[in-house]
């Protein structure tokens, strides 16, 4: 087999099933758009009905959407069944439901002392159990077939804990720290063929963020939005777009000897110590 065909083979995923958890969100969507465009039947998963639906009609190729709450194990057991009878078989899981509360973040009118408890469990329970609870009902899947990728999202913040935002960054440190137990249990227990990693974006404009790293009025940077850029040496936020190689490699055969690896996209932040 020539390199170019062989290459063409290790990054296939036509006709695979894959599985995104918040997938109507500004990241999310993006990788479902790239696991489409290569092949794979997409089921998004999202709080709402309405965005799902929306978006897997944009996606074709049997595309569904659907209503799931990530945090109610028997919705997720609901979104599977639908799946099975649909497809058969779960091949790809992207768990990518996160997100941040303003309330479990630190500032000059809420201090650490202050922080209430239950709006820090809202955002741990949100990244890591809506991670946990997810592989559970979809790795049980993957543990009878036999075979299967996880990705999960976890974040520089895993890497570095960033200033303001201790839930977030302790919660997604959980994750990486999760998707390496996961991956070693998979293979010990169930089969060598099931593989679990993570991606961890660097920083990205979404709506969640946009505000507070550049100006709402100006649109220019704001000062943690400069310390940001002058942290990461290839000088920019990420884009969607920069995520989607990695994920691509990550649920292909390309990657058939990777499992447990939290992979930075980051344009260099996490490795530059700032001199």
């Amino acid at each position: 087999m020539k390199v170019n065909q062989h290459m063409s083979v290790s990054f296939d995923v036509q006709g695979k099933v894959a599985v995104v958890t918040g997938g109507a969100g500004v990241l999310c969507a993006a990788m479902c758009r790239a696991l489409a465009g290569a092949g794979a039947r997409v089921v998004v998963l999202d709080l709402f009905a309405g965005p799902a639906e929306a978006l897997a009609a944009e996606l074709g190729n049997g595309a569904i959407g659907l209503a799931c709450n990530v945090l109610e194990k028997d919705s997720l057991e609901a979104a599977a069944q639908h799946v099975m009878a649909k497809f058969g078989r779960i091949d790809i899981l992207v768990n990518g439901a996160g997100g941040n509360k303003p309330q479990a973040s630190t500032n000059a009118e809420q201090k650490f002392f202050d922080l209430p408890a239950d709006a820090v469990q809202w955002v741990f329970n949100l990244n890591f159990i809506g991670t946990l609870l997810p592989s559970q009902v979809f790795g049980k899947i993957m543990a009878e077939q036999k075979s299967g990728v996880i990705v999960n999202i976890s974040s520089m913040n895993a890497f570095r804990p960033l200033t303001r935002i201790p839930a977030y960054s302790a919660a997604k440190a959980a994750v990486s720290n999760f998707t390496q137990w996961l991956a070693v249990h998979m293979a010990q227990e169930y089969s060598t063929e099931i593989r679990v990693n993570a991606i961890a974006p660097g920083f990205f404009l979404t709506e969640q963020n946009r505000f507070l790293l550049t100006d709402k009025e100006t649109g220019k940077l704001t000062a943690r939005g400069k310390t940001i850029i002058a942290h990461t040496p290839q000088n920019r936020f990420g884009t969607p777009e920069d995520l989607l190689g990695t994920l691509l490699w990550l649920v292909s055969p390309a990657s058939a000897f990777v499992t447990g690896v939290v992979v930075p996209v980051d344009g260099g932040f996490s490795v530059y110590s700032g001199v």
